[in-house]
């Protein structure tokens, strides 16, 4: 295999696996998205160890860039739904932590 294919094959994997990502948030499965986000996080850290060329042709590019559109429309559509889970979550932290201040409070009023 050339370097150029090996390069597309991690470009084609980081694909897949956005892929899967936006199908795990889809489904509200966070726990496998954030697994599928370390995956991820480790072929682009491969892909730049690698990537360092323009690249031999003009398919070499083309197919680059197919896989880099896709992984942003998937990466665009993930926000989408982990968007509003984040902001519940905060909402949920937020509150949270208001109790805590407020059951502190009461505890050093009261002397408990």
């Amino acid at each position: 295999m050339t370097e150029h294919q090996h390069i597309l094959d991690i470009y084609g994997s980081i694909s897949t696996k956005t892929g899967e990502m936006l199908e795990a948030a889809r489904s509200s499965d966070w726990d496998r998205l954030v697994a599928l986000e370390q995956d991820c996080r480790i072929l682009i850290e491969a892909l730049k160890r690698s990537d360092t060329s323009a690249g031999p042709s003009a398919f070499f590019a083309q197919k680059k860039v197919a896989f880099i559109r896709k992984v942003l429309a998937d990466d665009a559509e993930i926000r989408k739904f982990t968007e509003p889970w984040m902001t519940q979550l905060e909402a949920y932290l937020g509150s949270a932590r208001q109790e805590s201040r407020l059951q502190r409070a009461y505890e050093t009023d009261c002397g408990g």
